[in-house]
C-alpha cells in the first residue's frame, strides 16, 4: 500500500471514531508516551550546557522516534500498523468534538463555556466574556487543525510512519519544553525551532484549504498581510485564513498566568465580538478544510 492509501483510510478511521475513551483508560495513548518521554530528557538533562544537552535530547528523541516508525512498518501487517497509528496520531475528530464543546458550554453558560475552553488552551480563563471565550475556540481550532491534523499528514505523506512519529514527538517536545522560560529557554530552543521547521510547509498548506474550501482565494492576500502579527511564525497562517474566512479578529490581547499581553488583532477589520455561532462555523471549516485534503490525499492514490 502507498502512503495516500494508507492516510486515506486512517483519515476515515479517525473521523469516524475519534479518541475511544474505553481504549485510551486501559493503555497509555502514543502521545502521553511520546510525553514521558521527553520529561524524562527534561528531568535529567535540563542542567549544565542547557542548549547543547537539549539539541542532544532531541536528537536522540527524533532518532529512536524514526527507528521505531521504521521498525514497526516492517513487521509482518505493515500497513496495517500504520494505518492504525496514523489514525491514533491525527486528530480531527478529536478537535473537531473538542471545539464544539466550547460553543455548547458558552450557550448553557459562560462559566461552562470557560470550563470548555481551558482544556484546549494555554492561556488564563477566568476573567474571559464570551467574546474572549469564542475567539480563544476559534484561535485553537485554526491552529491545531495545522499542527493536529495537516502536518501529520503531510509528513506521513512524504516519510511514513517515520515522519509522522518523528514529527508529532517534535510537537510534544515543542508544546513541553519549547518556551522562554528561564528552565527551558536555552534546553527547549532546539524542540522549538525544530517544530517551526517541520510546521513550516504544513501551516501554509492550511492556510490555503481553509481559504479554499471556502471558495475565497481573495482572502489570500489578508493571509499573507496578516499572518506575521501573530508571534508564531506558523500559526499566524491558518488563523489569519480562518479570521478572514469567518469574518472576526483573531489573537489580541490576552492574559497568561496573571500577566496580559499585548498582542495585536490578526484581521483587526474583523468582528470584535464572537459569539457560540462563530464557534460553529469554525468547527465547520475544520470539516471542510478536512475534506478538501483527503481529496487531494486520494487523488495521490491515482497518479
Amino acid at each position: 500500500m502507498t502512503h495516500a492509501s494508507i492516510l486515506v483510510l486512517a483519515m476515515i478511521l479517525d473521523a469516524a471514531l475519534g479518541e475511544p475513551k474505553w481504549l485510551w483508560q486501559r493503555f497509555p495513548h502514543p502521545a502521553v508516551l511520546m510525553g514521558r518521554a521527553v520529561g524524562w530528557i527534561d528531568h535529567n538533562f535540563n542542567n549544565g550546557n542547557r542548549k547543547l544537552n537539549g539539541i542532544l535530547g532531541m536528537a536522540v528523541l527524533v532518532i529512536l522516534a524514526a527507528y521505531l516508525g521504521h521498525f514497526l512498518s516492517r513487521l509482518p501487517g505493515g500497513p496495517i500498523i500504520e494505518t492504525l497509528l496514523a489514525a491514533i496520531l491525527i486528530a480531527q475528530r478529536s478537535l473537531s468534538d473538542h471545539v464544539r464543546a466550547v460553543a455548547n458550554g458558552l450557550r448553557t453558560s459562560l462559566s461552562q463555556g470557560k470550563t470548555e475552553v481551558a482544556k484546549i488552551v494555554g492561556r488564563d480563563t477566568a476573567e474571559m466574556d464570551e467574546a474572549a471565550v469564542a475567539r480563544a475556540a476559534i484561535e485553537s481550532a485554526a491552529e491545531n487543525l495545522s499542527d493536529g491534523v495537516v502536518a501529520p499528514v503531510f509528513w506521513f505523506l512524504l516519510f511514513g510512519l517515520p515522519g509522522i512519529l518523528v514529527y508529532k514527538i517534535t510537537n510534544t517536545a515543542d508544546s513541553m519544553i519549547g518556551y522562554k522560560t528561564p528552565r527551558h529557554l536555552d534546553f527547549g530552543w532546539a524542540a522549538a525551532r525544530l517544530d517551526d521547521v517541520l510546521n513550516w510547509v504544513p501551516a501554509r498548506l492550511t492556510a490555503g484549504l481553509i481559504a479554499l474550501s471556502h471558495l475565497r482565494p481573495d482572502v489570500w492576500s489578508i493571509i499573507i498581510r496578516d499572518a506575521g502579527l501573530h508571534r508564531s511564525p506558523n500559526a499566524g497562517w491558518p488563523e489569519a485564513a480562518m479570521a478572514a474566512t469567518l469574518g472576526v479578529s483573531l489573537s489580541g490581547p490576552r492574559s497568561y498566568e496573571g500577566q496580559m499581553q499585548d498582542f495585536p488583532y490578526v484581521f483587526p477589520e474583523g468582528r470584535k465580538s464572537p459569539s457560540a455561532k462563530d464557534i460553529d462555523s469554525a468547527a465547520n471549516a475544520l470539516w471542510r478544510s478536512w475534506i478538501l485534503l483527503i481529496i487531494c490525499v486520494g487523488l495521490l492514490m491515482v497518479v
